[in-house]
């Protein structure tokens, strides 16, 4: 894909030719690493300094279907992520981050607005993020950042609310799939690939350097596991193009850093890697996501790159959350986030962590939430709840009949948490479901979401991504 890219003759090319020049200059006399990478070197102190300048930017990607541990910087041991390990090893990495469910709508309305799916009220296929709902986009826009969303995942469509505090929220269109590129999901019948998405990155990059912007993009590829020859090093069963998909996002993510720095915008950019969701590959028989809520479709990554190169990187070692992650950008640039969520900023804990200090208290435990039936038409809601507290998970999976099971696992001697210890740690059991219960008894912070009745056109759209929506 990044030499299919490169042959092409964008008008930013040609546009940055002199700071391709400058830049190439610099490279002869420079004695930074080679690459894409020419940011300075940081500290704690410029991390805490960040709040005080006035010419950032924000890139944030979201790579849906994101499992963390199918990372290099998480421990896995394929070579699946050369380009997100360097933001990794000289960035932040969050090392155990949970999403707030394990289907893209839900999940994304928890990130975006810090608030947990039992307060966002969005559960369910029809669901709307009503206007009052604050986004952490409009705190953006409100400080002067020119705000673009480019998505191609039908869930966080603008017609779902998603597009609040966006002045340019858009679908690229569809490219057809060139011969060398293969989708190996055989429920997805989706046209086209990241590749619009990335183009469309760099021009805005190219046109708007000298405004504040904020950036979102949010990758599909991996969802549909796409992948070409050049990225094709890790078999051929579901698990293996998976990896291989994550190895050609990887690389599509190394185009936009590469234009970024020849527009030399890395330092002045802080990035920010997300997922709204990992996926099941049959350790407890199911495959996919927005099923469950165990460790597979919930545990992933959280990476922040700053416009300067951290040397070691910063790892936080507490627990976090996808709530966590806009209070904590904010922070970082000194603006307030939305009152009374749940989600708070991790910026203690990111300097505590490049100080090599313990962090200043623990984190209380978090949510994971899916409401089984939420494609379903004709039924009634069959919630289904993980409460992570440090190393522990309870999981709470409700019935037809009114039946529910209930299950413990300690990922600090069992990390793939495959051994049921319900039966042998009772107090801890019961402490964990009384967090659970006293979730289910919060309500809507803006009231029930509204709903809209959705076309078939756009249900066939949505559909098209391997979601089964009778």
């Amino acid at each position: 894909m990044r030499k299919r890219l490169l042959e092409q003759r964008w008008p930013w090319l040609v546009a940055a030719g002199l700071s391709l020049v400058a830049f190439l200059s610099i490279l002869v006399e420079s004695q930074q690493p080679k690459g894409w990478d020419r940011r300075p070197r940081g500290s704690s102190e410029d991390i805490a300094g960040l709040r005080d300048r006035d010419d950032l930017n924000v890139l944030f990607i979201v790579v849906d279907t994101l499992r963390a541990e199918r990372l290099g910087s998480y421990g896995y041991e394929r070579d699946t992520s050369p380009v997100l390990d360097r933001l990794a090893h000289t960035g932040v990495r969050f090392e155990r981050h949970l999403a707030q469910s394990s289907w893209t709508k839900s999940s994304m309305a928890s990130l975006w607005t810090g608030l947990y799916p039992a307060r966002t009220g969005i559960t369910r296929f029809d669901d709307v993020i009503p206007e009052a709902a604050e986004m952490a986009t409009e705190v953006l826009r409100e400080a002067g950042f020119q705000t673009i969303g480019l998505y191609r995942n039908g869930w966080v469509a603008p017609t779902f609310g998603f597009d609040q505090g966006f002045e340019v929220y858009q679908r690229p269109v569809p490219k057809p799939l060139p011969p060398q590129v293969r989708r190996e999901n055989p429920t997805l019948s989706e046209k086209g690939t990241d590749e619009g998405l990335v183009e469309a990155a760099v021009e805005f990059a190219r046109v708007n350097g000298q405004q504040r912007w904020f950036l979102y993009l949010h990758l599909m590829d991996l969802h549909e596991y796409v992948y070409d020859e050049e990225s094709a090093l890790f078999g051929a069963s579901y698990s293996d193009i998976y990896d291989n998909s994550i190895r050609w996002t990887d690389g599509s993510i190394e185009i936009l850093l590469e234009a970024l720095a020849v527009l030399g915008q890395l330092e002045n950019t802080i990035i920010a890697v997300a997922s709204d969701h990992g996926e099941a590959f049959l350790e407890r028989g199911f495959e996919g996501h927005a099923r469950r809520v165990y460790r597979e479709t919930t545990e992933v990554p959280f990476l922040l790159s700053l416009p300067f190169r951290l040397e070691p990187g910063v790892v936080v070692e507490a627990r976090t959350s996808n709530v966590d992650i806009w209070p904590t950008i904010l922070d970082l640039l000194g603006l307030e986030p939305p009152q009374g969520i749940d989600g708070r900023s991790r910026l203690p804990d990111i300097l505590a962590s490049a100080s090599g200090q313990p962090p200043d208290e623990e984190s209380p435990p978090t949510i994971a939430d899916l409401d089984q039936n939420w494609a379903q038409r004709d039924r009634g809601p069959l919630p289904t709840i993980a409460v992570v507290d440090g190393a522990y998970r309870y999981v709470r999976v409700e019935q037809s009949g009114d039946r529910r099971t209930e299950e413990l696992y300690d990922a600090s001697d069992d990390p793939s948490e495959l051994r049921d210890l319900a039966a042998e740690e009772p107090e801890t059991l019961e402490r964990l479901r009384a967090t659970a219960d006293a979730y289910y008894e919060t309500e809507p912070t803006w009231g029930e979401a509204p709903t809209r009745e959705i076309g078939e056109l756009e249900l066939n759209l949505l559909r098209a991504l391997g979601y089964q929506i009778p």
